[in-house]
This record gives C-alpha cells, structure tokens and sequence, in this order.
C-alpha cells in the first residue's frame, strides 16, 4: 500500500537533500546571529523577530509540494519521453545555478570575514544576506537533480522547486539594512514628497501654513513663539514602507500563486505605506495646528506610527480575495457548466 504524503518525514528525503538541509540550517542560524543586533537596536527593523517564524511556516506549508517533487509516488518515471527537453537547457541551468552558487558563497564569506574583523555594519549584513539567497536557491537546484528512488527529476520540476524557495531566500535582505547612502537618500526623498503633500492639502482647504523646506509653519503661538512642525526623518515613512514590505512578502508567498500577483501585492503594500503615512502627517500636523507641535510628541506620535502599520496591513488582507476574485469566477463558470450539463441530461 502507498504511503501517504502527510506520513513523509524529512528522512525520507534523498540523503543528499538530508545534507544540504543541514548546511542550509547552518547558514540560515548565522544570518540570524548577524542580523539580530539590528532587529533589537532599531525599531524600524524589529519586525525582523518574525522573519525566522514566518519563513518555518512557508517552508512547512509547502513541505507536501516538496516532498511530491522529491519523492513522487512509488513506482513512478521520473521523466517520460513526452516530458524530456533539450539537453542544452539543462546544461544552461547548471552553468546559471553552478555560478550563482560559488558567487554567493563568496559574497556570504566575504561579509562573514568583514564581520569578524570589522564588527556589525551595513556592508557585512547584506553581503551575508545576498550571499545566503543566491546559495540557497543553487544548492536547491544543484543537489536535487534526482528523487530518493533514483529516478531523475524532470528540469520543470526543479525549476518549481527552486522557486517554493525564493522567499525563505530573499526575505532576509528585507529584514537587513539598507547601506546608510541608499537609505538616506529613500528616507530624504520620501520625506520631501510627504512634507510637499503635507503642504498642499493645507492650501486647498485654505488653512494658512508655510513651508521652509522641511519645516511646516503653522502659526504663532500665545507670546508670539512659532508654531511649527519640523518632519523628521522618522516622518519619512521608511520604517513603515520597509516593514509592510516585509508584510506584503509573505501574503504574497502565502497566497498568492501567480508571480504577478505577488509582484502586484508587494507593490500594493510599498502604495499602502506611502499612502498611509501621508494620512498620519496629515493628523500629526493638523494635531499640532489646534494644540501646538509639542502636543504631538510622544504618546501621540507612537500610537499613529503603530496605527499606520496595522491600517496598512488590514488593507492587504483585505485585498487578498480582490486579487484573487478571478478563482471564484473560474469556480462559478464550472458550476455553471455543471448545472447545465445536468439540466441537458
């Protein structure tokens, strides 16, 4: 009698997919390692905490697929006559995997060297970050080119199970920061459009406010002190911006079948950010309009960061039967076709 698929353990895997498991275990602990000083030094990447519990539970939620590709049903070809493809694509495929592999792994050693010799740091955190990706995803592909009964894994069903990979792979350079230049840059550029918005809304509705390059003034305050904003840096929205990218990932990797959709849902979630970050200065300055700029420090300003993320994240849950609407057509056309056939009958 066959075995079923939920009764398949990890030992039940090519014992060289077994040891690649292990290696890759390895290098995804020393990503931790590395990356855990930033998720507790700063607040913006904290989020950070939940990468390794959310990767476990993709990799998990995708464990029947894996074993379907790397065990198959007993008995089966691993390739039929119809399913084979030109050699030339196989031997693309290595060549592309082979070299990606060896890269990575330099680029991963080489920002292990630069943390060992030059402590914790932007450069070595998204060297090891890229380096484990890109080995990773070729040592997925490199390691499993046959199931545990000896047959071949047809080049289309690597190819699959490389990609069930992408995200444990690549979610670690969301969760490291960026290099202090590009971050700087995307947090200034980020917080000109806000503070331009910001502005612009105010003059339409034809409340009086100056603009003194990131500095809103609002007024003059009891004794003739200026009452004005100044939009920090942390106004920007890049802690918002990085982590419902992180957000918009995994409900991509989770839901979202279609690459486009979940090239779609990540994008949605960087609009979501930028779009509910304007809404929380909006309040801020207009807070601060009624009750003066230093009412909208402390409690006030951590409470609308804290509610831009949960809005943001609500809308993308939210959007997920959206997006994914096509399905239930689908499903209503083959009811339809049914009852029809029923009816005809």
């Amino acid at each position: 009698m066959a075995e079923s698929s939920d009764q398949r353990s990890y030992f039940d895997l090519p014992k060289e997919t077994q040891w690649a498991g292990y290696v890759a275990l390895g290098f995804v602990l020393f990503v931790i390692w590395d990356q855990w000083y930033w998720w507790g030094s700063r607040d913006d990447y904290s989020f950070g905490y939940l990468v390794p519990v959310f990767v476990g539970y993709v990799l998990f939620e995708r464990w029947p697929e894996i074993y379907q590709i790397l065990l198959g049903a007993p008995g089966s070809e691993g390739e039929s006559e119809h399913e084979k493809v030109w050699v030339g694509w196989r031997i693309f495929w290595g060549v592309l995997f082979g070299a990606a592999f060896f890269l990575g792994l330099l680029v991963f050693l080489f920002g292990a060297v630069l943390r060992a010799t030059q402590g914790v740091q932007n450069p070595a955190s998204l060297s090891i970050a890229w380096g484990f990706a890109w080995f990773l995803l070729s040592l997925v592909y490199l390691i499993n080119d046959r199931r545990a009964d000896g047959a071949p894994v047809r080049l289309q069903r690597r190819l699959r199970l490389t990609a069930l990979f992408l995200f444990p792979a690549f979610i670690w350079l969301i969760s490291a920061p960026l290099l202090n230049f590009i971050e700087r840059g995307l947090s200034l550029f980020l917080l000109d459009k806000v503070t331009a918005v910001v502005f612009l809304v105010f003059e339409i509705l034809g409340i009086p406010i100056q603009k003194e390059g990131n500095v809103l003034v609002l007024g003059f305050l009891e004794g003739g002190r200026r009452n004005e904003v100044m939009v920090e840096d942390a106004c920007s929205g890049i802690r918002s911006l990085m982590a419902c990218l992180f957000a918009g990932s995994f409900l991509g990797a989770v839901f979202m079948k279609p690459v486009w959709k979940k090239v779609l849902l990540v994008g949605l979630a960087m609009l979501f950010a930028f779009f509910t970050n304007i809404l929380r200065s909006l309040f801020l300055t207009a807070w601060a309009y009624r009750n003066g700029a230093d009412s909208i420090a402390g409690a006030v300003h951590d409470i609308t960061g804290y509610a831009v993320l949960g809005l943001t994240c609500v809308g993308l849950i939210a959007l997920l039967p959206l997006i994914n609407f096509q399905y239930s057509l689908d499903a209503l056309d083959e009811e339809d076709a049914s009852s029809e056939a029923t009816d005809t009958s």
